[in-house]
Order: structure tokens, then sequence, then C-alpha cells
């Protein structure tokens, strides 16, 4: 049979027009979708509130150009000189909820799972991340600041997630300074409504235009319950100003509990590499240089923030974590729990186009026997990852921030030890993040069996199905 040229463009004319078609139904069906409100981040739609106002395109040329990325801040309207009108607002006002619903959509829940079916906590860490710059920019209105990142103060893990419900995220502004807040964000399962994470993160307002701090509204308490959260947030970030300017290690020496521990690990040390002794370093001690693992990446445009030009810090939360995680579970041989992140504090943005390096290393390790009310016995791995960052052409490296990680592998023993000078420096500052962090040994209660996958509830959709 012979096809005439006609025929194949009249066939080929019609699969373009039904391709159209199908892609304008599927547009608009996305468009006028209930979860408009707030897209998941693992979504990357432009759909967000966190979205972006411009491409990265048109971003690039503004930028080439000289002129502003973008005229949609109300800030830049109005000028430099422009001085903020400061309100009122409530905890209640900021107060803002998204939806996992993971039992009605097996890929959405395809997408939140890890390699052994659990919850892969760096997918939530975006999510935490863009949901506190939503509650920011809420509490924030009508101005419409730049605002970023200033610090993620802690994540915990509350409880093991051994079966899988739908997820709720929510929280609202708890604490406000001149120009500055504290967000805190809870994650619960429905509809028992177990809170199972808590996150504490640190927003600064800046003028779009001129970079300096830009004021924000009040917060006002309305009931006692409110004050004593504000009051303990403002106790705390007043702490936290107070241990920014002692400089840790850097400016406080070791005391002399410290000095003896680090001269009771030399000794140690010293009587290992004697080369008349027979020791050998026992089983699962390992040196800290032999726990280093390096990442690096370029810092692509999908990744950046609302402003356009620097990376999304809930990007670096998942890199950091998911970097972290495979350096506990080399060291241990392992099967690593997240436990929680401690204080982190941005101290450099992250440019679109930059070259990313990132270096893990296991900084303190503390053993967990196991108790009488049956909580599991195993290691408590705390990982530091240190990030630098350099443009393109490798100039300048600047950085960018330091991110601590405890996790907790079940029936696992297993010891860092420090051999330079700045290694037991590494390891007493993670000893003192240990002792300023709630005890180890009550972050294991409700953990339950920690080696049992997630598995989903009746009706809920079934992985591999």
């Amino acid at each position: 049979m012979v096809i005439s040229s006609s025929t194949v463009r009249s066939a080929l004319g019609s699969v373009r027009s039904c391709a159209r078609q199908f892609s304008t139904t599927q547009s608009a069906v996305f468009w006028n979708s209930p979860t408009r409100g707030f897209i998941p981040q693992v979504n990357k739609t432009p759909a967000s509130p966190m979205r972006r106002t411009v491409t990265w395109l048109e971003a690039l040329h503004a930028r080439e150009e000289g002129r502003p990325v973008s005229v949609s801040h109300s800030l830049e309207s109005l000028g430099e000189n422009h001085e903020a009108v400061i309100e009122d607002r409530t905890m209640d006002d900021s107060f803002t909820s998204i939806s996992l619903p993971f039992k009605q959509d097996q890929w959405l829940l395809d997408a939140y799972v890890n390699s052994a079916g659990r919850l892969r906590i760096g997918q939530i860490f975006q999510d935490l991340d863009a949901l506190a710059g939503v509650i920011a920019y809420k509490h924030c209105a009508p101005a419409d600041p730049t605002i970023v990142t200033a610090s993620v103060d802690r994540i915990s893990l509350l409880k093991r997630l051994t079966v899988l419900n739908d997820i709720e995220l929510y929280g609202n502004v708890t604490w406000t300074g001149r120009s500055s807040m504290e967000i805190s964000i809870k994650a619960k399962t429905v509809p028992n409504n177990e809170v199972f994470l808590t996150a504490n993160f640190t927003f600064v307002a800046r003028h779009p235009l001129t970079g300096k701090s830009y004021p924000i509204n009040r917060l006002v308490c309305n009931n006692d319950t409110e004050r004593q959260i504000f009051e303990r947030a403002e106790s705390y970030n007043a702490a936290k100003r107070r241990a920014a300017k002692q400089g840790g290690l850097l400016a406080s020496p070791p005391n002399a509990q410290e000095a003896e521990i680090i001269h009771a690990m030399w000794v140690r040390l010293s009587a290992y590499e004697d080369p008349n002794s027979t020791l050998e370093l026992p089983p699962g001690v390992v040196p800290m240089s032999k726990t280093t693992m390096h990442s690096t990446m370029l810092m692509q445009p999908q990744y950046r923030n609302r402003h356009s030009y620097m990376i999304f810090g809930g990007y670096l939360l998942r890199q950091t974590f998911e970097l972290a995680y495979c350096c506990a579970a080399a060291f241990t041989h392992g099967m690593p729990h997240f436990i929680s992140l401690d204080q982190t504090t941005f101290r450099s943005p992250v440019p679109v186009g930059s070259v990313l390096y990132l270096t893990a290393s296991v900084s303190y390790t503390q053993h967990q026997p196991r108790s009488a009310t049956g909580s599991p016995a195993g290691t408590f791995v705390q990982v530091r990852v240190d990030s630098t960052v350099r443009d393109i052409e490798h100039g300048t490296a600047e950085d960018s921030g330091s991110f601590t990680y405890t996790y907790f592998v079940e029936n696992k023993s297993a010891s860092v030890l420090p051999v330079s000078y700045s290694e037991a420096m590494q390891y007493l500052e993670g000893r003192r993040n240990a002792i300023r962090s709630k005890d180890f040994g009550d972050a294991l209660k409700g953990l339950g069996s920690l080696d049992l996958p997630i598995t989903p509830t009746d009706g809920a959709p079934v992985l591999g199905k």
C-alpha cells in the first residue's frame, strides 16, 4: 500500500492538534487545582506562593543591562528613602498550613519516600523552609521586602513514622525584632493529629533596593500562652546573639574537663601509634579524617529563590542533609535515622551559577545502651557539613555556613577519634552542641523500632503497586 505525503501531513497535523488540546486541558485542570495555594517544593511549579515573578532568562538579561530584575515589589516603586509603616500583627494573622495528602496521591507519596521506603526527610526540609517563607511574607504584608533565611535554629524529629498517613505542616511567627522574626513550624499526621516534627527558623527583612535591614510589623500577644511563647523565643534569640559574640572555641579555649578529654584521647592515640606497642585500634574506632566525604555542585537556576539570583535555602538543607546521611551510613555501616538539625546560620548567600563545595565529617559520637524502658542500643552520630561557595571562575571562596546533623544508628557501636588539634576542637564543638541540645537519651522516646519501613494505612496507596 502506498501512503501519499499529503496523508502523512494530515495525520501529523491531527496528532499535533490533539497534543495541543491535551496540553491545554491539562494546564487548565492544574491551574484550577484546589492546591494552588501551596504546591510542595518537590513539584517546583509556578503555583507555589514562593514562585518567582520573572523567568531566569529575564532576570539574567536584566542583570546584564544593570536594571532591576522586577518592579513587582511595592518597595521598589516607593524608592530607597521610603519609610516603613509599622503595624501590629498577631500570631493568628500569620498562621498558615499545608497538606501533603499521601493517602490520596500515590505519586506525591512516591516523591517523598527514600530507597528504604521511609519518609525522605530532605524533601520535608524543602517544604518547611518554603512554608516559613510564606509565613514571613504574610506577617510583613502589605509591605513586600526581600526576606531571607538567616538561620535554622533547630529541627527535631519527635516520633518515628512507621505508618504513613497524610501529613499537615503548619506554623506562624512567634517572635519579632526590628527586622527579624522567628517562625515555628510543626508537622503532624492526619487524622490522629500526632506532632512528629518541630522546626524553628529565623528570617530577616531587607530593602530590595538598598539591601539594608527593613523594619517589619510588630507581633502582639493576645493571651498568656502567646506571651510565654514570645518570651521564650526572645530569650533564645538573646542567648544566640551572646553565643555569636563569644565565638565558640575560637575565642573560648577548652575548659578543664574538656582538656582532660582531649588529653585522654591523645594518650590513647599515642599508644596505638607506638611502634613498640602491639595495641591496635579497636573495631569501630575510626580516625576523624577517614570519615570525610565531599560533594561539588553547580548551582542551577531551577533551584533559585523568589528573588531570582540566589539559591533556595530549602534546597541547600536537602543537599547537606543527604550528604550527612551518607557520611553517617558509611561511618557506621548501618542505617542512620535522623534525630535533629542543630542551629545553622546561613553566613553568605549562594548565587545561581556558582559552585558549591560541601564537606561532611563525623565530629562527635555518643553510645546509647539499651534502656530499661526499651529504648534501643546504638550510637548517636553527629555529622558536620561545611559549605563553601565560589564563582564559576573559581575566584575568592566564601564560607556559606555549617550544618550539624545528628543521627541514631541502632545496634551499631562506632567511635570517632580526632587525631590533630583541629580535629580535637571540632570534636569538642560537637560535644558542646550535644550538651546544648536536649539530652540525646530523650530523643529516643517514642521512636520505637527504627528498622521498619513506613507502611501505608488501610486505604492508602501501596508502593510498588
